[in-house]
């Protein structure tokens, strides 16, 4: 098969890209099974020429049966047990180290923090009592918080006024 060299390194370069179609590799086996292969692409030629003796080899008739066989021999062999009483115990000393350090870990962090809060009042209605008045005291001191911000708007409000006096523009607020 006579191709363009051109063509045939496009083609190469596909290849090498994994990108040809089917039809392509079939182009390139083609040309590299005949006798006019350019020197340069002699390498590629044998490679191509390896594929395809590659391709046409199989299994040897006794392949299974000398598998098997060999399988067979090594079932004789020792059986090693992977748990061991030195690998159970190192295990279980792990675990116990664990243990125990998180249990002083976390009697130090409550020492370091102040105990619960425990309910002071055993009557309910004396407890209600007691948080009514002391929402009545917040509400009193959000009453005078907004006394002295309504003093406060006055102030700026007053401000503004002066302000566009001196510059000489009226505006109503």
């Amino acid at each position: 098969m006579r191709m363009d060299s051109r063509h045939v390194e496009q083609l190469l370069e596909k290849y090498w890209n994994c990108e040809t179609s089917l039809e392509e590799e079939q182009e390139l086996r083609a040309f590299f099974r005949g006798d006019q292969v350019p020197s340069a692409l002699k390498d590629t030629a044998d490679l191509f020429k390896y594929f395809d003796e590659e391709k046409g080899k199989g299994l040897e008739e006794k392949f299974e049966t000398t598998v098997t066989k060999q399988l067979r021999q090594r079932r004789g062999g020792k059986v090693i047990s992977m748990v061991s009483f030195r690998n159970v115990a190192r295990i279980a000393a792990g675990i116990g180290v664990l243990v125990v350090a998180t249990y002083f870990i976390r009697n130090e962090i409550r020492k370091s923090y102040p105990p619960e809060l425990q309910d002071t009042y055993t009557d309910p209605q004396l407890a209600f009592e007691e948080t009514k008045k002391a929402l009545q005291m917040i509400s009193g001191s959000f009453g005078k918080a907004r006394r002295q911000a309504g003093k406060m708007k006055m102030f700026n409000e007053a401000e503004k006024k002066i302000q566009t006096k001196q510059s000489g523009t009226k505006t109503n607020i």
